[in-house]
């Protein structure tokens, strides 16, 4: 039975024992104050994990059984949960083996640093705190503010400028104003991202993290963790869903955009900056990911951004004094 906010849900799984998550690394784009996306089934994401930004993820279809620190319970479409900073949480889908769906959710992520600046600039966020507080065990909301949530979500998709950070209000709006929300982890449930870092896979995200601009070797890896390559290998693939090199240089390539977009280095500067050890590679490992060059990325986002100064939205008022 689930009560309504500052009581937990009770689930008969409260005391179960279960896995330690992995760590989700989220990259937040640099000129962007939050990430939002949408994912199929199955997906490399959909794993027992964690991460420290705030999470807001709607279900579009597919039913299933989703975990939430220590609660278990099942999903439908219109399933709307907030998750808080490093609280474990897994949405696994009724699909039959061999079948893929195209769209199963669409997730909001931001990081508290976000929130918190923007309460202290405006008195109105204040109630934004407790929605915060409360998503420390998870908060689901009715399938009617799921409902709501799709259109503006959805919108969110596509937004530049102004207008994400306008939704983004609207979403969060939507959310305090809900009617009677439910916890869902237990009172007694604390998340503790020290001892899930503590898990040997978490050692070595966290150690690729750190050096992306460094050779990484699967070899020295392995050796790290205490395996052999075959075994990290198996090992690597089971937790993050693609293989060591698949997964390393997909995070150089976000890196590289984030560099791309600020203009200020070439890309000759850039492959190397990120990791990579000769253009050539960093062409073709960039074109695979993203469909195209990185000077045609990089022409594609200066275009955007001239499209924007040239709106007459953006023009100077002028001073009729």
């Amino acid at each position: 039975m689930h009560t309504t906010l500052g009581v937990t849900a009770r689930t008969d799984a409260r005391h179960a024992k279960i896995a330690q998550p992995d760590l989700e690394l989220v990259a937040v784009p640099r000129d962007e104050s939050f990430k939002i996306w949408s994912h199929g089934y199955p997906y490399r994401t959909v794993r027992w994990h964690f991460h420290p930004e705030y999470e807001i993820q709607l279900i579009t279809s597919t039913t299933g059984k989703y975990f939430v620190g220590d609660y278990i319970g099942n999903f439908a479409p219109g399933n709307l949960v907030m998750v808080g900073s490093n609280l474990p949480h897994n949405w696994v889908s009724n699909v039959p083996q061999g079948d893929r769906v195209d769209e199963r959710c669409l997730i909001l992520q931001f990081d508290a640093e976000f929130v918190t600046r923007a309460i202290k600039l405006f008195p109105e966020f204040k109630r934004v705190e407790l929605l915060l507080d409360a998503s420390r065990w998870g908060v689901l909301f009715t399938p009617e503010t799921g409902a709501a949530a799709e259109p503006i979500m959805r919108e969110m998709l596509g937004a530049k400028g102004m207008r994400r950070i306008t939704l983004f209000l609207a979403l969060l709006d939507l959310l305090v104003q809900s009617v009677a929300p439910v916890k869902l982890a237990s009172a007694a449930y604390c998340a503790d991202p020290a001892r899930y870092a503590q898990a040997r896979i978490n050692h070595v995200l966290s150690y690729i993290g750190k050096n992306l601009s460094q050779e990484l070797r699967e070899t020295e890896l392995a050796e790290l963790v205490g395996q052999s390559v075959s075994a990290f290998s198996r090992y690597f693939r089971r937790h993050t869903g693609v293989p060591f090199v698949h997964y390393v240089n997909r995070l150089r390539i976000n890196l590289a955009c984030q560099l791309l977009m600020s203009g200020e280095l070439n890309i000759t500067d850039i492959c190397y900056q990120v990791g990579f050890n000769n253009l050539s590679n960093f062409n073709r490992q960039f074109l695979s990911l993203k469909d195209m060059s990185p000077s045609r990325w990089r022409a594609y986002q200066q275009l955007n951004a001239a499209s924007g100064a040239e709106s007459p939205d953006a023009a100077v008022v002028q001073d009729r004094r």
